[in-house]
């Protein structure tokens, strides 16, 4: 028995040098984020085999990894580009004050700058799914669709039984959806949905096999996009589920999503064709797909911003903190979750002590004991700078927005924490406009009712048990 005991331990420990230390080498080697490689050589040293297989699944790093050719994505942008020539969008034409964060966005996500846009945000979401499916339900040609989650509620089959019956009209619809987000979306439905004429593809569909090379579940599809006609899109934070109308366990879901009419809907395009490339292999006729866009009489800017795992940059992260850097007189967070990059977070801090007006509203409960712990776990240091921290209460708060100085903001599917700016594929809107700025500044401060502001002395009067378990939980921050 003594030798069984000796042998199997030897074994276990050659077990853990053959696979726990190959893997920390693995990530001092990729030269990532310090603080990511920190939280999961920890995990690998503390739960040597749960973190081997977590890792496998949910660790490795695919930045370096074009999942789509460079040759497809500059075909596929020429026709935005000869658009945005063809828009005169001279210097001459963009705000002044923006040039450098627009040109930003031009180099790190080939987000050229549109105007002649017509802009509507949306705060209410009974208003936002009556615009939507209305417009759907007038489309006469083609709908593009891209959603992190379709769920099989009310909401989620209204939306697919109008794609259906357009498809049965006769007009040309396509369907992404993320294979992880949207896990309840069964094969049944989809081949009833294919039946219909719907062309439908699940993103990165997730395969669990012990391999090296294939599992991507970590890199998801977080983006919310459609487009009708080629006329007039949407995107926002908003997916396709009742919990919006008749909320959840968290209550009422609250969430912004924009329209855009004109040029700037070439940027959504873009980024769906990309995304249909990636799924299906098929490189659409895209000059066909841009013919329908209207020019409205004005000079507002608005810049498509993708990022994701096999982009070159952390491009919306980039151009928040660009933007955050231009404040003068105040700036407006809303996100679901705040688990900031220490860029970001560096950003929010010198705007406040530079005495700009900085305010971050959160939900006062979100869905998992982690995130709403590692997102408390940054109130503090904010507090400590001057930033104003609102918590949303009775409701949860999903929208992500960003309002400056009563000219700019950003509307889209990014969080603010490492998940969207580092590892899953999202979309902003990057918008340069009084009216729409002034829009999205009224709904947060409306929003602003249903908040209680926390005060410094206040937070720091929490039980030391609460304290460690949001330093604990904001450990694991990167990987959440």
């Amino acid at each position: 028995m003594l030798y069984f005991d000796t042998v199997s331990g030897w074994l276990l420990v050659a077990i853990y040098l053959f696979t726990v230390i190959p893997t920390i080498s693995v990530i001092l080697l990729e030269n990532r984020n310090p603080v990511k490689s920190l939280s999961w050589i920890l995990v690998l040293l503390f739960l040597p085999w749960l973190g081997f297989v977590l890792y496998l699944y949910f660790g490795q790093d695919y930045r370096r990894q074009k999942i789509v050719s460079r040759k497809s994505i500059r075909r596929l942008g020429e026709i935005p580009k000869i658009r945005a020539e063809e828009a005169d969008l001279e210097n001459k034409t963009l705000p002044v004050h923006h040039q450098l964060l627009i040109r930003l966005l031009q180099k790190n996500s080939d987000a050229f700058p549109f105007c002649g846009n017509k802009l509507v945000a949306y705060g209410d979401e009974r208003e936002t799914f009556k615009r939507l499916f209305s417009v759907i339900a007038n489309a006469k040609h083609e709908i593009n669709a891209e959603f992190y989650i379709i769920e099989n509620d009310v909401v989620g089959k209204q939306f697919l039984n109008l794609l259906m019956q357009k498809a049965l009209e006769g007009v040309k619809v396509r369907l992404i959806f993320d294979y992880v987000g949207s896990f309840h979306f069964k094969r049944s439905l989809q081949r009833t949905l294919r039946k219909a004429g719907i062309e439908i593809f699940p993103f990165l569909p997730v395969h669990f096999k012990v391999t090296l090379r294939r599992n991507r579940v970590n890199y998801r599809n977080h983006r919310k996009i459609i487009i009708i006609d080629g006329e007039v899109g949407f995107t926002g934070g908003i997916n396709m589920a009742a919990r919006y109308l008749v909320g959840n366990k968290l209550g009422r879901w609250r969430d912004t999503f924009l329209e855009v009419d004109g040029p700037a809907v070439y940027g959504l395009l873009n980024a769906f064709l990309i995304d249909w490339y990636f799924v299906s292999r098929e490189l659409l006729n895209i000059e066909n797909l841009y013919s329908n866009i209207r020019i409205h009489d004005n000079l507002n800017v608005v810049q498509i911003v993708t990022s994701g795992p096999d982009s070159d940059w952390e491009s919306i992260m980039q151009g928040i903190v660009s933007a955050i850097n231009t404040a003068t007189k105040y700036v407006y967070v809303q996100t679901p979750y705040f688990m900031p990059t220490e860029v970001v977070i560096s950003a929010l801090q010198i705007a406040a002590m530079g005495g700009v007006d900085v305010r971050v509203m959160l939900p006062e409960r979100t869905d998992t004991w982690m995130t709403q712990s590692s997102s408390y776990s940054y109130i503090t240091q904010s507090l400590e700078a001057g930033v104003k921290i609102y918590l949303y209460r009775n409701a949860f708060l999903h929208s992500k927005t960003i309002v400056i100085d009563d000219h700019f903001s950003t509307v889209g599917s990014a969080n603010m924490d490492f998940r969207s700016y580092e590892q899953n594929f999202e979309l902003n809107a990057f918008v340069f406009d009084h009216e729409t700025a002034v829009t999205l500044r009224e709904f947060f401060v409306a929003d602003q009712q249903q908040c209680s502001e926390i005060t410094l002395e206040h937070w720091q009067q929490r039980p030391l048990s609460t304290r460690i378990k949001e330093s604990f939980a904001r450990l694991f921050s990167p990987l959440l």
